[in-house]
């Protein structure tokens, strides 16, 4: 094993898939190597994962490494980003870094997880530096579509790396400062090894879009408005939310958040001197007494959450909030893959009470934030690294995005998997090993890994349904009580709960007990090896299911 010096880059999260990004990097000889972790966020389940709000990167290579770990830096606020902080701190017990925004979302998910007296949260400035073991990682302020979203200029004795985080590029954020792509300039100047880069909108020509434009949008089409107005955004983009207040502003209209996501973000945004000349927003309670037309919700909910403040606005049932016809419905939002269903069975419950529904396909009222091709293509020019290392998408993504570098003159891609480790220097970028990865399923209050046995079950519960048998024998192996059966997850015909069927699954018992009795004497398990077997027939033929069968042989 060589003992010399050597750069890593390692993805647990965030390659192959669009969120839960966690990544991490090392330096030093292969038996002495100090880790920094970026990042620690989450993705969400979905109909494959029944019962599972929240998923995790699985993190265990990097808590076998947990003695050589120097710090956690966070890049920026989305989930996808810190999300797992809470879930995941206490198997590393690191210094978090992170920005001030940033940091005091952090500090409520501590909290919230029942450790925030126990983790080191450190507060950078914005532009500042944190130095961790070999690692020294400044700060590079960027835009994107959150307050505060950083770059990290990570220098290593054998050189440069840059991780963009999520960013995009532009010239009127409305929150901080407009892009400034002097540092990353001169960084180029200096030079830059390589350069960890978004690929989320690779595919997309042209530029993201600016805030400006959605604010002066946003300004002109509620002003074309008559009854009530709601808003729904990511509550994340707190630029978003300013600009909707504005709007709500500049048309004489009071603005009441709706939604514990808007409450918390925007608590957060003015706990650090965000929204600080915005006008109070009104309580749920006292917007309903406004006259239609003064008043403006804004909502959580754009993609179709179906416990988010607009679902239950769009089913009738919140307790403060209704929309009729004559109101309007704007979504600031665009459409995330996946949640189509979700979002247009909320737009047509909206549609059904006579609600107006405008979306950014029908005005200018949504921008990414995440790089388009022309954004790529200048950034690659400013800072001119010597290799590429797409990460933050899909495997298509992740391909298309080094494609493109290399059409940019960049000398050398890489395109990593999760679980891929790169070595960046010394030599050419190669992957030199590949480490154990997956994901951890946030069930209830507890973590369990993607193929956990519990999880299966509940997928098989919910395809095929559940049947249970108890049968009670005497000590001579005469049946006492039973076979009486339960069955979960059936109908019959007219939509009633499974009843007639039941007897097929109670006679199939008994004949299986009786053949039992004739040939052997009855022991517990070939009884519930026989009942499982007749059972899983009966299903077949009466109900072309074959149910999870569970049996249950007693003794009296």
């Amino acid at each position: 094993m060589s003992d010399k010096n050597e750069l890593l880059f390692l993805p647990l999260g965030g390659c192959n898939e669009i969120g839960m990004n966690l990544n991490a990097y090392a330096y030093g000889p292969p038996n002495n190597r100090r880790w920094i972790i970026v990042d620690m966020g989450v993705s969400f389940g979905d109909e494959r994962t029944p019962g599972i709000d929240v998923i995790c990167p699985d993190p265990s290579f990097l808590e076998d490494e947990r003695e050589n770990i120097e710090a956690v830096i966070l890049t920026h606020a989305h989930e996808d980003h810190i999300g797992a902080v809470g879930h995941l701190w206490k198997r590393f017990r690191k210094p978090l870094y992170a920005t001030p925004f940033t940091a005091e979302l952090i500090r409520s998910k501590l909290n919230d997880a029942g450790i925030g007296d126990l983790a080191e949260l450190n507060v950078v400035p914005l532009g500042g530096k944190v130095d961790a073991g070999p690692f020294e990682v400044e700060y590079v302020t960027l835009t994107h579509s959150i307050p505060e979203p950083n770059g990290l200029a990570i220098r290593t004795p054998l050189g440069v790396v840059l991780h963009t985080g999520d960013w995009k590029i532009d010239p009127a954020p409305q929150i901080g400062d407009p892009f400034d792509s002097k540092p990353l300039e001169a960084m180029g100047d200096d030079g830059v090894l390589a350069m960890v880069c978004d690929s989320t909108n690779v595919f997309e020509e042209g530029e993201a879009g600016s805030e400006q434009g959605c604010r002066d949008e946003l300004i002109k089409l509620i002003g074309e408005q008559t009854g009530r107005v709601a808003v729904t955004a990511f509550a994340s983009n707190v630029a978003r939310v300013e600009s909707v207040v504005r709007a709500a502003e500049a048309n004489d209209r009071h603005v009441c958040l709706v939604g514990r996501s808007m409450h918390r973000i925007t608590s957060a945004a003015k706990a650090v001197g965000m929204l600080a000349d915005c006008a109070e927003f009104v309580d749920e309670k006292d917007a309903g007494f406004l006259p239609p037309e003064n008043v403006l919700y804004l909502c959580t909910g754009s993609q179709g959450e179906p416990r988010a403040a607009l679902s239950r606005i769009a089913r009738g049932d919140h307790p403060n909030v209704t929309m009729r016809e004559g109101d309007t419905v704007i979504f600031s939002s665009r459409v995330i893959p996946g949640n189509e269903r979700g979002i247009f069975d909320l737009q047509n419950a909206l549609a059904e009470r006579g609600v107006k529904l405008i979306t950014d396909r029908m005005r200018p009222i949504h921008v990414s934030g995440h790089p388009c091709r022309d954004e790529l293509r200048r950034m690659y020019q400013w800072v001119r690294p010597k290799i590429s290392v797409p990460v933050h998408g899909e495997r298509r993504h992740i391909l298309e995005h080094a494609d493109f570098a290399k059409s940019l003159q960049v000398p050398l891609a890489v395109t990593p998997r999760n679980g891929d480790v790169i070595r960046l220097a010394p030599g050419n970028p190669t992957c030199v090993d590949e480490v154990p990865t997956g994901r951890l399923l946030l069930d209830g209050n507890r973590l369990i890994p993607e193929h956990a046995q519990g999880l299966q079950e509940r997928r098989k519960l919910a395809y095929a349904g559940h049947v249970f048998v108890s049968v009670c024998f005497d000590d001579d192996g005469d049946v006492v009580d039973g076979p009486i059966v339960n069955v979960r997850g059936y109908s019959e015909p007219d939509g009633r709960a499974l009843d007639e069927t039941i007897d097929a699954f109670e006679e199939a018992a008994e004949t299986a007990i009786d053949e039992m009795k004739r040939k052997v004497k009855l022991d517990d398990e070939a009884v519930e090896r026989t009942l499982i077997r007749v059972l899983r027939k009966v299903g077949e033929k009466e109900l072309g299911k074959r149910p999870l069968i569970d049996v249950a042989v007693l003794r009296e």
